[in-house]
C-alpha cells in the first residue's frame, strides 16, 4: 500500500507531530503514534517496539530541555522509575503474545481513559492560575499505603508502556500531583524523565526479542526527537487548554472507533 520512502516520510512527520504534542501534554507521544501505526497494518509487537523507540527519543529530547530549565525532580523520578523498569520488561514479552484485534480493544480502552484524564486535567488546571510559584513542590507526607499504591501504579505503567508502545504519563503525572503534592510545572518534566528510563528498558527487551523494524523505528524516533524539543520549549509559554480538549476528544473518538471495529469483527 505504501512504498518504503512514503512510509519513512509519514513516520518522520508523525514523529514530529506526536513528539511535540506528547511533550506538551506530558503523556508521551506514543498515545498519538500507535493508532496510526495500527492503521498502517503493523503487528502488535512491531507497533509497540517501533513506537517505544520514538517515545524514548521524545522523552530524551524533552528531558534534555527540561533539565536546562531545572524543572525535573530527579529524586522522585528515580524512585518511580525503579519500579517501572520490571513492568516494562514484562510488557515487552506480553506484546509478542497478543493478537491485533485484542490489541486494538485494549488500546481503545487506554485511549478513552487518556482522553478522560486530559479533560479532567484541563479542568483542574483551569482552577489554578500560574502565579510564578508553580515550580515549587508543595510539601507532602505520603502514607505507607500511598507509597504502596505509587509503586504498584508505576509497575503497571511500565507494563502498559512496553505492551502498547506508549509513555506512562497518564499514571505518573496524577500520582505525582496527588501523592507528592507536586505542581504540574514540575510533574510533567519529571514524568518525561521517568518515561525515558522505563521506555529504554522496554525497548531493549523488545530488541532482545527481535520485535523492532529499525528503519521504521529510527525514522519515527528522528521526528520525535525534534518534536520533543519543540514541545518542551513551547510549554514554557503555551496556553494548553484548547489543545488538551482537542486531543482528548480525538483520542476518545479513535478509541470508540477501535471498539466498534472490534465489535464488528466479533459479531460478523
Amino acid at each position: 500500500m505504501f512504498d518504503s520512502i512514503a512510509i519513512i516520510s509519514i513516520l518522520i512527520a508523525l514523529g514530529v507531530g506526536a513528539g511535540t504534542l506528547g511533550s506538551l501534554v506530558g503523556v508521551g507521544g506514543g498515545i498519538i503514534m500507535v493508532p496510526v501505526l495500527t492503521y498502517m497494518g503493523f503487528s502488535p509487537s512491531q507497533i509497540a517496539s517501533t513506537s517505544l523507540l520514538a517515545v524514548t527519543s521524545t522523552s530524551a529530547s524533552s528531558t534534555l530541555e527540561y533539565a536546562k530549565q531545572k524543572r525535573i525532580d530527579y529524586s522522585t523520578g528515580l524512585k518511580m522509575a525503579i519500579f517501572a523498569i520490571p513492568g516494562s520488561v514484562l510488557g515487552a514479552f506480553l506484546a509478542g503474545l497478543i493478537s491485533l484485534e485484542s490489541f486494538k480493544l485494549y488500546f481503545a480502552i487506554l485511549l478513552i481513559l487518556t482522553g478522560i484524564y486530559l479533560l479532567y486535567r484541563n479542568s483542574a488546571r483551569a482552577k489554578t492560575a500560574y502565579d510564578g510559584q508553580a515550580d515549587v513542590t508543595v510539601p507532602a507526607k505520603p502514607s505507607s499505603l500511598s507509597y504502596l499504591l505509587m509503586f504498584a501504579g508505576t509497575f503497571f505503567s511500565g507494563i502498559i508502556s512496553s505492551l502498547f508502545g506508549v509513555g506512562g504519563g497518564i499514571i505518573f503525572v496524577p500520582m505525582m500531583l496527588l501523592i507528592f503534592g507536586m505542581k504540574m510545572f514540575r510533574a510533567a518534566p519529571t514524568s518525561q524523565f521517568i518515561i525515558l528510563i522505563s521506555s529504554l528498558s522496554g525497548f531493549f527487551t523488545h530488541a532482545f526479542l527481535g520485535h523492532p523494524d529499525y528503519v521504521q523505528a529510527l525514522s519515527l524516533a528522528a521526528g520525535s526527537f525534534v518534536g520533543g524539543q519543540l514541545g518542551a520549549r513551547i510549554s514554557k509559554s503555551a496556553k494548553e487548554s484548547l489543545l488538551h480538549k482537542i486531543l482528548a476528544f480525538a483520542l476518545v473518538g479513535v478509541g470508540i472507533r477501535f471498539v466498534v471495529e472490534w465489535l464488528y469483527t466479533v459479531l460478523k
